[in-house]
């Protein structure tokens, strides 16, 4: 099994890095492979709507390569993906909301990709803006169908300086908590599979309220 994470901060190894890396670390202590590609220092445009993935059909996002359709294959062939953001006023990082955006539509109209794999989101933050962030990251997670684990709080660690996180031993062990959470979540799926039937996914339907 895999997981993938996307670190979704401009700095490589900042506290949304070390964040990240407090849960993989308990994700490898259970034999689970990791990756963490780090997002937030590229150039990523917004999606623009053309909706030329839904008509193409060919899991791809039709805008200029950039990344985004090497990472859309990563998470679809990941059995767990963690979405990682620092706060940038009291929201995700924009550099890594215009992957989200483009990644979980592109998933999303071409059959469901993310369906029941494993989603966990965490958030690195100064002071203030952690929940916003966490509430917004999830909102992909929720949409897509995906399975949740939890951990003992709300999964925000404090820190401004790179590193500083660390020091945040409540937020230390949310991440900790999380991880080995993850883990066992995705063992529960793995093993369920040819004994447990999954449900059958629905075609989404669209109610508008204005005619």
């Amino acid at each position: 099994m895999k997981v993938v994470a996307f670190n979704g901060s401009p700095n490589k190894e900042g506290n949304t890095y070390h964040a990240i890396k407090v849960v993989v670390d308990e994700l490898e202590k259970e034999g689970i492979e990791t990756e963490i590609i780090h997002v937030g220092n590229k150039s990523i445009r917004g999606c623009t709507a053309c909706n030329q993935c839904v008509k193409n059909r060919n899991e791809k996002c039709a805008l200029p390569e950039d990344g985004v359709n090497e990472w859309i294959q990563k998470m679809k062939g990941a059995e767990g993906i963690i979405l990682g953001s620092p706060v940038h006023y009291s929201a995700i990082g924009g550099t890594m909301k215009s992957f989200l955006d483009r990644a979980f539509y592109v998933a999303g109209m071409n059959g469901g990709l993310l369906r029941h794999k494993i989603g966990a989101s965490v958030v690195a933050v100064r002071r203030s803006g952690g929940l916003p962030t966490f509430d917004q990251l999830n909102n992909y997670i929720n949409y897509s169908e995906m399975l949740m684990p939890t951990s003992n709080y709300w999964n925000v660690i404090y820190g401004t300086k790179p590193g500083e996180a660390l020091q945040d031993g409540e937020g230390v062990q949310i991440m900790r908590v999380l991880g080995k959470n993850m883990a066992w979540l995705m063992k529960l799926v793995e093993n369920g599979k040819g004994s447990v039937e999954a449900p059958e996914r629905e075609r989404k339907t669209y109610t508008n309220f204005i005619r």
